[in-house]
């Protein structure tokens, strides 16, 4: 794989902020989350109390594989095919294949456009990881808008709730002089004192 220039000027204090925004108890808080939903460790062997960090994280989830057995968890038949391919010339294809429709099924599912992650920020970790794991939260908010009774992933999203009131309602507030207008209800100064009066004498 050809080696990424690492950048200059806006491009590399983009990538720098973005990498500094990766925190290991996030990531401990969706791998817990994921392995509770897959009901499997993300990777065999390691201690589930320690964070994996970026690097194994990343190794992690890089075939797409866990992401499509994921939503496929969550909401079932999302996606038909998860490729499974362990080596060979066209595992590359298949790994970004896997990651491609796992983006397109939580579109669907209701995650924002804006939370999700390009194929290259798992694959190549170019741009850390910090915005694939933003991706997982928004996964598991979705999960819970969407009636998922299993564990939960942060708090719940706020849902579209519009207000509407008659026209009596809307007029009652005209009959009110707000505070801001300069009325005091009748509020004044009288009787009250601030410190000791200063005496004046011949």
């Amino acid at each position: 794989m050809a080696t990424r220039p690492h950048g200059y000027g806006l491009t590399s204090e983009v990538n720098r902020k973005i990498n500094q925004k990766y925190c290991l108890e996030l990531e401990q808080q969706a791998r817990q989350w994921m392995e509770a939903v897959l009901q499997k460790p993300l990777i065999e062997g390691e201690d589930p109390n320690t964070p994996l960090g970026e690097e194994k994280f990343q190794r992690a989830l890089k075939d797409g594989v866990l992401l499509c057995e994921l939503i496929n968890t969550l909401q079932p038949g999302s996606i038909k095919k998860v490729n499974r391919i362990q080596s060979g010339s066209f595992k590359q294809f298949k790994d970004m294949e896997n990651i491609d429709n796992f983006l397109t099924a939580i579109t669907k599912y209701g995650v924002s456009t804006a939370d999700r992650f390009g194929t290259a920020n798992l694959t190549d970790r170019n741009n850390g990881m910090a915005i694939v794991l933003n991706c997982i939260h928004a996964v598991g908010r979705a999960a819970q808008k969407n009636g998922y009774h299993g564990p939960t992933l942060g708090p719940r999203e706020s849902q579209y709730n519009p207000r509407s009131f008659d026209e009596e309602t809307l007029h009652a507030g005209q009959t009110l002089i707000g505070l801001q207008y300069g009325y005091t209800k009748g509020a004044s100064q009288k009787g009250m004192s601030f410190g000791k009066t200063r005496s004046i004498n011949d």
